[in-house]
């Protein structure tokens, strides 16, 4: 039974590697293989995408440590407190102190 199981998965393995990234034997090419061109982007065009990604994206699960302190800086101002308590504490301090820098 062992040799069995052992056949069966080296018969697995040899289709695995011989349906994988075949070549075009004719003419010597690979088939619908990207160009260096579209891989590759230039430094500051990525950077500026990058940017950009980054700017647009909301916080979406701050920690225990980072909502405490923004409840201390919104404890100074009982305004943002107060609407800390009613409408939550990231949007309280979005409101009274801008973007959270984190």
């Amino acid at each position: 039974m062992k040799t069995f199981a052992v056949l069966v998965l080296f018969a697995l393995v040899s289709v695995c590697l011989s349906t994988g990234d075949s070549k075009d034997t004719v003419s010597g090419n690979v088939a619908d293989s990207p160009s260096n061109a579209d891989i590759f982007v230039k430094r500051d065009l990525a950077s500026n995408l990058m940017r950009q990604k980054r700017a647009g994206t909301a916080p979406t699960a701050l920690t225990l440590t980072q909502l405490e302190s923004l409840r201390e800086v919104c404890e100074v101002n009982m305004a943002c407190e107060h609407m800390a308590e009613t409408a939550g504490i990231v949007a309280a301090y979005t409101a009274y102190y801008g973007p959270i820098p984190y």
